[in-house]
């Protein structure tokens, strides 16, 4: 019997994200192998991440040798005033475009920029272990170092919560043990009206954790142990009516920055990856399930090589996205950071992941018009258009292998049909190898809008076919070689440009059976 003329379509390749985690062969097309500096578009397909544009110009005058600006936030005042707080080279300072130093308590030093950095009533609060807290009146660019209250020291402590009409913190130096809760309506209030503190060895199960974060959600106050997490009820009045309501155990937080609501869950990184709250309150009595389960591996290898103080991960920072519906967890470490589509979940549970390269994240913030901002070794830059700093960035997708739903059969390879929606100007690069080589076959052409053009193996066919200016380029690409098993990349240098893979159409022959 002769060899069969086969057509396989991968449409929306990439569409389910990373899967890193389970054996390559039979998985869905859609998965890939690897899906670096992209994210999953709102129309279903692997597309380029956006790059970032510098904001701050004097960055290397006041940042010098140190890695850059590690916190930012935006504060608008209740008049309506907005100030933007960043910290780095132990300093704070205000601005985005320039970067003022403000003006620290006298006999006040700053030895680390592990700010916790938040706003209530009106007023902006610097939390940091070893630190007594800072606090800015309104917006102001002259801090308040608060010692003590009452005449009693306020709590140093690392993480700080806004909620419930008052101030929480937790995480003191030799003390991780404790939760502190301010007076109402009163962040500079420790030890006077309705503030007080908790005891949490006396509600821990199986004996002794640590304090590492707080949040709040569906009307809980949780606190976040090394190894368990703390569920409370009565945070309204806790003097009075604070109660343990449910224990998490077996699952706790090694990285405070990693925790973000997503409105209607809590994600935070685990020692078993990252987590959903809503997932491990509704299940339980189940076997627990974390939402980067397809890339687990990688990624907990790539939290081992943090920097950690006692198992906390201090340099690990994350963000919500809500505009583009994605949960980031920067690893600088590794250079890496994983992007986690959060609009659903996979049939397994886990989110669809991919990863960022070369973006180098310091911290992350929203500012309030949905707009992300980043704290960056060169001071404050802002997410968006398709330059890292008006220089090219590469997209990188590769498929798992594929069998062709034939693993006994050779296949012999005749032509790929791409369909690649924008790319004008993107040099760019189809990539086949078989039997799990990783030395490729190359065939490189540059997207254009001029007419159909013919080079080498390639018949370049750019159809001009623009909807809301998006041009839908398919190149036709003669290919050879044969195996039993086939991968499939694409590199693109994106270059100013949108760029999403729509399909990728493979023809080959099947032959004889191996």
């Amino acid at each position: 019997m002769g060899s069969q003329l086969q057509n396989i379509t991968i449409a929306a390749p990439g569409f389910l994200g990373l899967n890193t985690q389970d054996s390559p062969i039979g998985l869905d097309p859609a998965y890939a192998s690897i899906a670096d500096n992209c994210v999953i578009d709102q129309l279903g397909r692997v597309g380029a991440r956006q790059g970032y544009t510098e904001v701050t110009t004097n960055g290397s005058t006041v940042l010098g040798t140190s890695k850059g600006i590690e916190n930012v936030l935006e504060f608008i005042s209740v008049a309506g005033v907005t100030t933007v707080f960043s910290a780095g080279n132990n300093k704070i300072f205000t601005g985005t475009t320039t970067l003022a130093e403000v003006t620290l308590p006298a006999g006040y030093t700053i030895t680390g920029n592990n700010w916790k950095i938040l706003s209530f009533n009106n007023d902006v609060y610097f939390f940091q272990r070893g630190h007594a807290p800072l606090e800015s009146v309104a917006g102001s660019t002259t801090l308040t170092a608060l010692t003590t209250t009452g005449g009693n020291a306020v709590p140093q402590g690392n993480e700080l919560l806004a909620a419930y009409g008052r101030l929480w913190s937790c995480d003191v130096t030799d003390n991780t043990y404790t939760l502190y809760w301010s007076s109402l309506l009163a962040g500079d209030d420790w030890h006077g009206g309705s503030s007080g503190s908790l005891d949490l060895t006396t509600v821990w199960p199986n004996g002794y954790d640590e304090v590492i974060a707080l949040a709040e959600h569906n009307n809980f106050l949780l606190v976040f142990g090394k190894k368990n997490v703390l569920v409370f009820t009565g945070a309204q009045s806790p003097a009075t009516s604070l109660a343990l309501h449910d224990t998490v155990e077996g699952t706790g937080c090694i990285a405070r920055d990693s925790i973000k609501s997503t409105g209607t869950d809590l994600l935070f990184l685990s020692n078993r990856g990252i987590m959903s709250l809503g997932r491990i309150i509704q299940e339980k009595s189940l076997p627990l399930r974390d939402v980067s389960m397809n890339v687990r591996t990688d990624l907990l290898n790539a939290i081992a090589l943090e920097a950690h103080n006692g198992g906390y991960r201090e340099d690990i920072k994350s963000v919500y996205n809500p505009t583009n519906a994605f949960y980031l967890l920067s690893l600088p470490a590794s250079n890496l950071v994983y992007c986690f589509d959060v609009r659903q979940s996979l049939e397994n549970g886990s989110f669809r992941a991919t990863t960022w390269s070369a973006l180098d994240p310091l911290s992350f913030t929203m500012f309030a018009d949905d707009s992300m901002y980043i704290g960056h070794a060169d001071g404050i830059v802002r997410y968006g258009s398709y330059l890292d700093n008006a220089t090219k960035f590469q997209l990188r997708y590769f498929s798992n292998p594929n069998d062709f739903q034939s693993p006994a059969n050779l296949k012999f390879l005749k032509k790929f049909n791409l369909t690649i929606i924008g790319g004008q100007n993107t040099e760019t690069t189809l990539n086949w190898g078989y039997d799990y080589t990783e030395s490729y076959t190359k065939q490189a052409f540059t997207f254009g809008s001029g007419a159909p053009a013919e080079y080498g193996v390639t018949e370049y066919n750019t159809t001009g076919e623009y909807t809301s200016s998006i041009v839908i380029n398919t190149p036709r690409v003669n290919a050879s070689g044969n195996g039993s098993v086939l991968t499939v990349g694409i590199e693109a240098e994106i270059n100013n440009s949108p760029f999403s893979i729509q399909k990728i159409d493979i023809h080959a022959l099947v032959g004889r059976m191996i």
